[in-house]
This record gives C-alpha cells, sequence and structure tokens, in this order.
C-alpha cells in the first residue's frame, strides 16, 4: 500500500487564512481520495467542525482570528 493510499477516503479540514494555500491543499489532497472542507480562519473552523467531523485537521497556526 503507497502513502497515497493509506489517506484515501479520509475527511480533512484544512484552515488557513490564505485563499492560495486552501485551495492548493485541497487539489492536492483530493487528488489523493480524500474528502475537503476548507475554513480560512478559526472561527469558520468552529462553524464547520461539528457538521463535517473531520478524520484529520491540517492548520496554520498564525492566522488573524482565533
Amino acid at each position: 500500500m503507497s502513502s497515497i493510499d493509506a489517506i484515501a477516503g479520509l475527511k480533512v479540514m484544512v484552515i488557513d487564512d490564505s485563499n492560495t494555500i486552501r485551495r492548493s491543499a485541497e487539489i492536492f489532497l483530493k487528488q489523493a481520495g480524500c474528502e475537503v472542507v476548507l475554513a480560512e480562519d478559526g472561527f469558520d473552523a468552529l462553524a464547520k467542525l461539528s457538521d463535517n467531523g473531520p478524520d484529520i485537521v491540517f492548520s496554520d497556526v498564525l492566522m488573524p482570528r482565533l
């Protein structure tokens, strides 16, 4: 099993204030077979967490809000 196969099917939340980084991560993760949820800041992520229940979260640690 390759590393790409290992993440296929996971629901991933990407939290970043940069639209470029969010979209790039979305492209790569979807190519790997992941379902992707995007959030632009911590408040947006909190609103989406309970509805989406991601398996893993990738977050920028230096964002202007929360």
